[in-house]
């Protein structure tokens, strides 16, 4: 039986380690203990060693809870420990609980433990990532936008329709939001390129925060950068707001990740950071003619405003129409798709429409993300928006003197361009997704962990210790008597739990009953001396002391079979119920009433 149970640890652990994220060295001494387990449970003989195996697989569920916190990954987290538990609970109780009974009794101990586990999850200093090294290798083909932005280079855009992001929100969902992601500032006049991280200047410090907040859980990508509204603030300390308006974290989210944005009630710094020359930037005046022409018309008008306006003016007077398919325009250029071919997608009228800016003096650059996202109202928890590899979009954003950076998006001016079109050219039907298909189920399931993510694990350090100081003031010292005090109060209500649930032993049982009659132990007196003598003193309750003391002496003395344990302990469960039943009769007989 306890390896039937530890072997199908070794199951739950292995079913999880493809989760891990190999760039974290943290998942290597994980990926180690759970070798180390499986082969010691090998060669495991001796009682000893399956204590040994135990104990390291509930090492590894603990490893593996704080690498991999989602709803799923922790619901096999759940079930691992249970087993671990069980087979543990198999080896020292001798084989003679059958495994539902042994399954039971671990979910016993598990909802005993649970007050001390949510005094030390409140309590307990919150710490942020202690394994932050990129070990270079371990990222997985994933989800992500590219670093290089080349429209003209592709003859035809084939969407994925892969997950990217889900995001909820404590007000109400935005109506046609923009997820920023990836900010393009150099032009060699086909490709948009980012900036290197090290040519970057120094992080920016957001200010106020309102109440409303952003529950994000992405999936892995490639980059550091991760999607945002550009109007939010990050609540942990491993994300950070860049000069040119992305939001990136320590290392890339290389395993699912979740994240928490707090609303600013005022413009963040990023968006009022002067334009550097990068963003004015252009290619020879022979490459792109006609584009440099038509800009230095705009380039006389008297402001930046004006000159917006008249481009996008130009925009809605061409015979511009949206396509994935617009083909190679690699040899024609940026010029040849404005002036002839006028045919393509996002990234086609980003690129011509900031290259436009540019030429006409106006600092501009390419942003590349997601737009909108598809509301779900799962049967349980908040709404929120999936956002999809589909939904990924390109736009721009011009410096206006006074105002800062603000967002263009020249495909809203093209026929076929807005979110509805592409999303009909892209065949993502709502009334494709019929209530009871496999994309409704999976909607509900990504509810059920938005509300996880919500409302446990987004209990990080800032929300600790927002909580501590409304909860104790002024006086931090008092924290240390808080744990003490209740973890003290979590242990005893743990052992009331157990008492409850009768996951004390038949020894404890018995002297339960044994005290209702008033019988207690003396100093030095065995268990078995300790139920003949009060088979002495109460006669009619004999038969049921004698066998339990019997039974427990075979148990814990006697070379027995595993069918003979199994018999042993039927026979002292037999007599612990007898032995209830016939205390309960005696208090409340007439003797007792007197």
């Amino acid at each position: 039986m306890k390896r039937t149970l530890a072997w199908f640890t070794v199951l739950l652990l292995v079913l999880q380690c493809p989760g891990l994220d190999l760039a974290w060295l943290l998942s290597w001494p994980t990926l180690g203990l759970v070798l180390f387990s499986s082969l010691k449970l090998l060669e495991a003989r001796q009682p000893a060693d399956h204590r040994l195996v135990a104990l390291l697989q509930l090492l590894a569920v603990g490893l593996l809870a704080a690498q991999m916190p989602g709803l799923l990954a922790s619901c096999l987290q759940l079930f691992t420990a249970l087993f671990a538990l069980a087979a543990l609970l198999a080896q020292e109780l001798g084989g003679v609980l059958r495994w539902r009974r042994l399954l039971l009794r671990s979910a016993q101990l598990m909802a005993a433990a649970l007050p001390l586990a949510v005094v030390l999850f409140l309590f307990l200093p919150r710490i942020g990532p202690l394994w932050t090294t990129d070990l270079g290798s371990g990222q997985r083909a994933a989800t992500g936008l590219s670093p290089d932005l080349d429209p003209l280079g592709i003859a035809e855009l084939v969407r994925t329709d892969a997950p990217a992001a889900r995001v909820s929100f404590s007000g109400a969902l935005p109506l046609d939001p923009y997820w920023r992601v990836l900010v393009h500032d150099r032009f060699d006049g086909r490709r948009w390129l980012r900036a290197p991280v090290a040519q970057r200047r120094q992080l920016l410090t957001p200010a106020v925060v309102s109440d409303t907040t952003q529950w994000w859980s992405l999936e892995p990508a490639r980059g550091r950068s991760v999607p945002w509204d550009g109007a939010s603030l990050p609540a942990s300390a491993d994300l950070q707001i860049q000069p040119d308006g992305e939001l990136t974290l320590w290392q890339p989210p290389s395993q699912p990740r979740t994240l928490r944005l707090q609303l600013s009630s005022a413009p963040l710094a990023w968006q009022q950071q002067a334009p550097t020359g990068r963003e004015l930037q252009l290619p020879r005046r022979s490459q792109l003619p006609r584009l440099d022409d038509l800009a230095v018309q705009w380039a006389a008008l008297p402001s930046d405003v004006d000159r917006l306006e008249a481009a996008e003016a130009w925009f809605r007077s061409q015979p511009f129409r949206y396509s994935l398919a617009p083909g190679d325009l690699r040899e024609v250029g940026l010029d040849g798709f404005l002036f002839d071919q006028q045919v393509g997608f996002c990234g086609h009228y980003a690129s011509g429409f900031t290259a436009l800016m540019r030429a006409a003096g106006v600092p501009a650059r390419v942003v590349s993300g997601y737009q909108g996202g598809r509301s779900v109202q799962p049967l349980g928890g908040s709404p929120y928006l999936e956002i999809r590899q589909s939904d990924a979009h390109a736009w721009s954003e011009v410096w206006l003197a006074g105002e800062g950076w603000r967002r263009v998006d020249p495909t809203a001016w093209i026929g076929g361009g807005s979110a509805a079109a592409r999303e009909a050219a892209l065949g993502r039907g709502v009334g494709r997704a019929r209530r009871g298909g496999w994309r409704w189920r999976q909607w509900q399931w990504w509810g059920l962990d938005l509300a996880w993510t919500r409302w446990w694990l987004s209990f990080d350090q800032t929300t600790q210790a927002a909580w501590l100081e409304q909860l104790l003031g002024s006086s931090p010292s008092w924290i240390g008597l808080l744990v003490l005090a209740g973890g003290a109060s979590a242990l005893a209500l743990g052992l009331r739990v157990m008492r409850w649930s009768g996951v004390a032993g038949p020894i404890e049982r018995t002297l339960r009953l044994l005290e209702t009659l008033h019988v207690t132990p003396r100093p030095g007196e065995s268990f078995a001396a300790l139920c003949h003598r009060a088979a002495s003193a109460h006669i009619d309750l004999a038969v049921s002391l004698e066998a339990v003391a019997d039974a427990h002496q075979q148990l814990a003395h006697a070379p027995l079979s595993r069918r003979e344990r199994q018999h042993q302990h039927r026979r002292r469960q037999r007599a612990l119920r007898q032995l209830a039943r016939s205390v309960s009769d005696f208090g409340s007989g007439p003797a007792a009433r007197r």
